[in-house]
């Protein structure tokens, strides 16, 4: 709590709840190893924990996410958190500094069953050790250093032309809605449920993506011109449930799924695939993948993984084009 510009601690369990605890005082300095001591002592965990661990240390960081330069949104702050636990679970209790490449590449080893989830283990870890550095003087060297993220692979699969057709064919209200929106801006669902009338912006809907904080423009295309014609006109999001409440994300996908499950054609078919559906015709379009990067929102690696396939499928087809011309050019023709 604040009180008279003045930051103040406290522990309470069950707080929101009906039946809330005590509130028990905490030390003023979250950073320190004593106020993660009191947190531990005030839920009946005995026993001061050692300040230089790594769950110590994993405290000290996430106590500090208010107050970063570069602020993380709350999902990223949801998914270091989740990815830390990982962390914690495997040498919480063991000294950081004692923590080397080698150990991070064995725990990275453990994981490459699924390699996204070990990337983001990486990441958050790395961002952790990076934050410990420097200044703070908690760590002395990185010990993430050198150790490679695993191939994430070329990203969700775009839906084929097949899949758009059914789309196009048989989707209806609120789930034609949302995957037209999705297929012509490229954005995440957790984006275009939010979307709504205030979001446009000269011929163009502009909208912090709630992911990353980015605020693409994205151009309104003759087809979502089209379809966005015929919506009624009102305040609040775009996509509404049928009783009046918005969408959330969660809810918009059973919807979708609900809808998917009545063609098997689309069975693979998932909405993040749109956004790489997006990404690619634009890239057809004759786009740059900066350009594309700033209109969808979508770091370039991630526009270059989406497209590698179309741009070598055209690449082939320019290459076929002028074998067959040079071979028309160069046939004798009677006269």
């Amino acid at each position: 709590m604040v009180s008279k510009a003045r930051e103040y601690f406290y522990y309470q369990e069950g707080r929101g709840s009906k039946n809330p605890g005590q509130r028990i005082k905490l030390p003023n300095d979250p950073h320190s190893p004593e106020f993660w001591a009191a947190v531990r002592q005030a839920q009946g965990i005995m026993g001061n924990p050692a300040a230089d661990t790594i769950n110590a240390l994993a405290d000290a960081y996430e106590a500090a996410w208010p107050t970063l330069q570069r602020r993380l949104t709350e999902s990223t702050r949801a998914k270091y958190r989740g990815s830390l636990k990982v962390v914690r679970k495997a040498w919480g209790n063991l000294p950081a500094a004692a923590l080397r490449p080698s150990h991070v590449q064995a725990l990275m080893d453990s994981l490459a069953a699924k390699p996204g989830s070990a990337n983001n283990v990486l990441d958050a870890l790395r961002s952790m050790c990076r934050w410990a550095m420097g200044p703070r003087e908690l760590l002395t060297r990185d010990p993430t250093q050198g150790v490679p993220h695993f191939d994430p692979g070329e990203g969700h699969k775009p839906w084929t032309p097949e899949q758009l057709a059914i789309a196009d064919a048989n989707f209806a209200g609120m789930v034609r809605r949302g995957y037209v929106l999705m297929r012509y801006t490229g954005q995440r669902i957790s984006d275009v449920v939010r979307m709504g009338w205030t979001d446009l912006d000269e011929g163009g809907i502009s909208l912090p993506q709630k992911k990353t904080g980015v605020r693409p423009w994205c151009p309104i295309f003759p087809e979502l011109e089209a379809e966005m014609a015929g919506w009624e006109k009102r305040p609040g999001p775009f996509l509404l449930q049928d009783n009046g409440k918005p969408f959330t994300t969660n809810g918009w996908w059973k919807a979708f799924d609900a809808v998917r499950a009545d063609h098997p054609a689309l069975a693979d078919a998932v909405p993040h695939g749109l956004r790489a559906v997006a990404a690619i015709g634009l890239r057809q379009h004759g786009l740059s993948i900066p350009q594309i990067s700033d209109m969808v929102g979508m770091s370039p690696a991630m526009v270059e993984r989406y497209c590698r396939h179309a741009d070598r499928k055209a690449g082939g087809k320019a290459v076929l084009h002028s074998i067959t011309e040079g071979r028309n050019k160069n046939r004798t023709v009677k006269p």
